[in-house]
């Protein structure tokens, strides 16, 4: 058995599908549901929903209508490897309509929100040194988007 995220978008299920699925590894799209009648928030012929994978995980985008968007109480996160991946990924997240938020957290132009990391984070957020943990949360705490040498260079700064 299979956890399975079911997402549920406004007409977009589609688009949110293809666009994750571009940009994300070991990605691709899957079956989809079209009503065969009328059903609660779709017209009969509409895609209810649409299958797709992204990271390997299994997800359904439902296309339920506008009285539930997306919000920050549930969030994805993607463990980058290094500055260029988190770049990366900011960029095409904050995209056409994404926004930025604070200490690495964002929305996409779905309003899905994300949080682009590293597991570098925890060398310097939960280090042997109080003081250098104390000053890369406090660093943490101005950014948007991770700045991984601004972080090493805080925590290395009130460590020594």
């Amino acid at each position: 058995m299979t956890l399975t995220t079911c997402l549920w978008f406004n007409g977009q299920a589609r688009e949110a599908a293809q666009f994750y699925t571009s940009i994300f590894p070991n990605s691709s799209m899957g079956s989809n549901w079209i009503a065969p009648t009328e059903t609660p928030g779709n017209e009969q012929g509409d895609e209810v929903y649409v299958d797709f994978t992204i990271f390997g995980q299994p997800f359904i985008g439902l296309n339920g209508g506008p009285q539930f968007p997306h919000s920050e109480a549930i969030s994805f996160q993607i463990p980058c490897k290094d500055q260029d991946e988190i770049d990366h990924y900011w960029n095409i997240l904050t995209a056409d309509g994404g926004e930025e938020s604070m200490c690495g957290w964002l929305k996409d132009k779905f309003g899905v929100s994300w949080q682009v990391i590293s597991p570098e984070l925890g060398k310097y957020l939960g280090g042997d040194s109080p003081e250098g943990s104390q000053a890369a949360t406090q660093a943490m705490l101005q950014m948007k988007k991770l700045d991984l040498n601004e972080l090493k260079r805080a925590y290395e700064a009130a460590a020594n």
